[in-house]
């Protein structure tokens, strides 16, 4: 940014997302805030990671997951073969 003579109080962010924005908002100001304590934290950081993990594989095939994650495939095709059937509910 400075390089680009950009020095101004303005970080342009095109490719941020307006909920992901107010996300980073909301745990900056978490983690600003005074007399919270480290446990506290904790908690607030276990949450938010949580429902951040679900939002990104809601909807998603293990394929899909596997790719967003950079999760090795360690199954055989018999093996998962088996898993999908004991559990279709899932699939």
């Amino acid at each position: 940014m400075v390089e680009d003579d950009c020095v101004s109080n303005i970080i342009p962010l095109p490719n941020v997302h307006s909920k992901t924005m107010i996300k980073v908002i909301e745990y900056w100001k978490k983690h600003s805030e005074e007399g919270v304590s480290k446990d506290m934290l904790i908690d607030f950081d276990k949450a938010f990671v949580n429902v951040h993990h679900s939002i990104l594989v809601k909807g998603k095939t293990p394929e899909e997951i596997r790719k967003e994650f950079d999760i090795k495939n360690d199954f055989t095709p018999e093996e998962e073969e088996k898993i999908r059937k004991e559990n279709a509910w899932g699939f």
